[in-house]
């Protein structure tokens, strides 16, 4: 299993406010499936992306050593407060080696979102993550729709009018 290396994930996060939003952001030309992968949250508990089908799930993969990902996470959790009700799950994933590290960043910032833990870094590789935070948007039948790389203030609009337009597509209807 491959780890995320500290330092290079560090850099990364630094050096993402210098690339153009256009090559941060993308629609995937082909959609795919999430990855199947199982998430631990902060009580312990166990999620499955895959049992989240039927919703629109946004994923975000953050450290609490990484300033952008502290400008997010309040974005984050005021989207999934004003939009859960409507069918959107916001998983906030944590990928800090050592939880203390997570549990300083989080004291100070109330929340609704769900935070899991994967110090192992197991969903991020499974993703493709590239850099910090990254998002990924999933449809209602799990597959990626909308990715970004990197945040800036800009990045909360976007992501506004895509996850209102995963919401607004039409729930499929299982064939017995």
């Amino acid at each position: 299993m491959r780890r995320f290396s500290l330092p290079v994930l560090a850099l990364v996060c630094a050096l993402l406010p210098l690339v153009p939003a256009a090559v941060r952001a993308d629609r995937k030309e082909k959609e795919e499936a999430a990855p199947s992968v199982e998430l631990q949250d902060e009580a312990g508990r166990v999620v499955r992306i895959a049992d989240l089908r039927g919703r629109v799930v946004l994923i975000d993969f953050w450290a609490s050593w990484c300033g952008p990902c502290a400008a997010s996470f309040p974005m984050l959790d005021d989207l999934y407060r004003r939009r859960h009700g409507e069918g959107l799950e916001v998983l906030a994933v944590n990928v800090d080696e050592e939880r203390a590290a997570a549990d300083r960043f989080l004291a100070g910032r109330p929340h609704q979102m769900p935070v899991f833990f994967d110090p192992k870094g197991v969903s991020p590789e499974a993703f493709r993550v590239e850099g910090m935070p990254s998002s990924y948007l999933l449809d209602r039948q799990g597959r990626i729709r909308f990715r970004h790389v990197g945040y800036r203030s800009s990045v909360g609009p976007v992501l506004e009018r895509e996850v209102g337009e995963l919401l607004s597509e039409e729930v499929p209807v299982a064939k017995p």
